[in-house]
């Protein structure tokens, strides 16, 4: 596991783009992997949190996590801008959890609440099945076999065979850097930034 961990930093540290000009998606990217070997598990526990800024402790998380750490990075907290137009438009986001109001300590961590959101936020790109069409600094969010929802960032690094771009994701076992874009049905596409260069 340590070796592999080595060998996703070393690959993140030496296939890096240089000629990516967003400097909004280099920041992204960096902040993503710098959540590998650091959060090393997958706990999907509810935790009350601070508000706004709340987060779990860094050694582990769900898969939104990786996301919203990485935004922040940014001086973006999804946790507030989504909290923030739930309480606006309650009725515009998924009943599954059978809540009668938002949480901020929770409803963030959710995937397909950030589905919802970033398809109201007009952040959606369409889904295909063409590796090219998935930039750096994507957001592209599955079903699993299962049915259960999954999210990571696209990377700016590529598959060993040079088609795909990897994906930064908790899946289980902690934030890792894979070829898993294919890897499930994918249920969504998102765009947070305007430009991106091409990988």
């Amino acid at each position: 596991m340590v070796i592999r961990l080595v060998f996703a930093l070393a690959v993140a540290l030496l296939v890096c783009n240089p000629a990516r000009a967003n400097a909004d998606i280099d920041q992204l990217l960096k902040a993503a992997i710098s959540q590998v070997g650091v959060t090393r598990s997958y706990d999907s526990a509810y935790v009350r949190l601070a508000y706004p800024g709340g987060d779990v402790p860094l050694d582990r998380g769900v898969c939104a996590d990786v996301v919203i750490r990485a935004m922040r990075a940014l001086g973006v907290d999804f946790q507030v801008k989504l909290h923030e137009d739930m309480r606006a438009h309650f009725s515009a986001y998924p009943t599954r959890w059978g809540l009668k109001g938002p949480d901020p300590n929770i409803d963030h961590r959710r995937v397909m609440n950030l589905e919802t959101w970033f398809a109201r936020e007009g952040k959606t790109v369409p889904t295909s099945a063409n590796a090219l069409d998935y930039l750096p600094g994507d957001f592209v969010s599955w079903r699993l076999e299962e049915g259960q929802p999954h999210i990571g960032i696209v990377a700016d690094l590529r598959s060993a065979d040079g088609v795909r771009p990897l994906i930064i994701h908790n899946i289980g076992a902690g934030t890792r850097i894979e070829d898993v874009l294919f890897a499930w049905s994918i249920s969504g596409h998102y765009r947070w930034f305007a430009a991106s260069a091409s990988p």
